[in-house]
């Protein structure tokens, strides 16, 4: 089995049972990159449940909320509890942690359970005989080719079919909006009595007409992310050191603290957003190739779900994986992967769209509207807190259960269970009457007395 490396294929390989996987990775070396990102319930179940709970523990920084402003002043419109409130509601917690933390954890995990070929980089895929050929000319063969090598996927180019192609689709576009990326250390905010609080409050965002700020602590709260969402001044499509004069003049009539923060930055990278239309297929017609993550359905930030629909992707593919008992069973398998994961993956890419709208809504009625709405919920949300009664028709109440409904959704979600309650209803279909003689040599709880006859 081959498949390409990014930010979260190294979860697939915790469901590696006897399966001999290769990762091909264009770096030279795995160095610390990134900055801060949220986990969410739907993703700390599965890293909990693989063993990675203490690990996080000792990388996160705990939040117990999560607070909207108004980008002027600061004023609250609506508070999230992110504590133990959040983790008894949906079974797991949430944590903020630098991306560089989880993929040492990860890459830790399974570094001995695979080979990792580095400095690798893919100029073809055939995708009848699942093989990558690399730039040095030496050709990679295996079962299963998955592509989990992002926006600008060269597997892309093989799994997207002509009639695709000619839309634009292999080709991602600029979504007219960039974000600028910071990371200061947290002593600056607590040296300050101003702006000490953001660091054990939680998140921080404040929203308001074409931008909105994201702030909160990483890494043990030793660091202070910033995520800074705008309009793009130019088309470029390539990351590049920021200008922080320009960056701040972004957001010169944003809330005082949040100036005084942006005034700490040292440095900063301006990333574009881009974006691709949903796709109608995952999965090579050979079934020998699919695609994961990013490569399939690239994710704007505007929902904090994107390494979130990686890792469930990895989840389900592995747990399918899993429980193979012939190479024959992979076409029904990657079938099963894309039923399974396309819907939801795809819900979630058009979602973050609609709030890039939401969140932006220039000073008007809309965004009047909106804040309102958010003020209301958590007002409802507070009463209910104290015991009080609420009617069902009343505004704030209708927001916060919708809100709700939305969130056990998104969060309430689990990847294996979702694998689970699938094979239960369909592997008799899948199962295939022969199994290779070599691997019942090998412990393998998928494989019954009976196959390995």
């Amino acid at each position: 089995m081959a498949f390409f490396f990014d930010d979260h294929a190294q979860t697939l390989t915790r469901h590696h049972h006897c399966h001999k996987v290769t990762v091909i990775e264009g770096a030279q070396t795995l160095g610390e990159i990134g900055a801060g990102m949220l986990l969410s319930p739907n993703v700390t179940r599965l890293l909990w449940r693989w063993g990675f709970g203490e690990k996080l523990k000792e990388v996160i920084a705990v939040q117990m909320g999560l607070t909207y402003r108004r980008y002027e002043n600061g004023e609250v419109l609506t508070s999230i509890p992110l504590g133990e409130l959040a983790e008894k509601e949906f079974g797991a917690p949430t944590y903020m942690i630098h991306r560089a933390d989880l993929h040492h954890i990860l890459l830790s995990a399974v570094q001995p359970l695979v080979t990792i070929k580095l400095g690798s980089k893919a100029t073809g895929i055939d995708p009848n005989i699942a093989s990558v050929t690399l730039a040095s000319g030496e050709i990679v063969e295996g079962d299963l080719v998955i592509g989990a090598d992002g926006l600008r996927s060269k597997v892309l180019e093989v799994v997207l079919p002509p009639e695709e192609q000619k839309l634009g689709k292999l080709d991602p576009t600029h979504t007219g909006d960039a974000a600028y990326r910071a990371l200061i250390p947290s002593d600056y905010l607590l040296a300050d009595p101003e702006l000490r609080d953001f660091i054990q409050d939680g998140v921080n965002i404040w929203i308001g007409p074409e931008r909105h700020l994201v702030g909160y602590a990483v890494r043990r709260s030793e660091l202070y992310n910033l995520v800074m969402l705008h309009i793009a001044r130019d088309a470029d499509q390539a990351a590049k050191a920021a200008d922080l004069e320009a960056m701040k003049a972004e957001f010169a009539n944003f809330d005082p603290r949040a100036q005084k923060i942006l005034s700490l930055v040292s440095s900063a990278t301006l990333w574009p957003l881009l974006d691709r239309d949903p796709l109608t297929s995952w999965v090579h017609e050979s079934g020998k190739v699919c695609l994961l993550g990013d490569a399939c359905h690239p994710m704007l930030p505007y929902r904090a779900q994107g390494a979130a629909m990686a890792i469930e992707d990895a989840a389900v593919l592995g747990s399918l994986l899993s429980y193979i008992t012939h190479k024959s069973q992979l076409p029904k398998l990657l079938k099963a992967y894309q039923d399974l994961r396309h819907a939801r993956a795809t819900d979630n890419q058009l979602g973050s769209r609609l709030n890039q709208k939401l969140l932006h809504l220039a000073d008007g009625p809309e965004q009047e509207a909106r804040d309102a709405a958010m003020k209301s919920a958590m007002e409802a949300g507070l009463d209910i807190a104290k015991g009080m009664s609420i009617a069902e028709d009343e505004p704030g109440f209708k927001t916060l259960k919708d809100e709700k409904e939305k969130s056990r959704w998104a969060y309430g979600y689990d990847a294996e269970a979702d694998v689970e309650s699938w094979r239960e209803k369909n592997w008799r279909d899948v199962a295939a009457p022969v199994v290779d003689k070599q691997r019942c040599q090998v412990p393998d709880p998928a494989l019954s007395e009976a196959q390995c006859r």
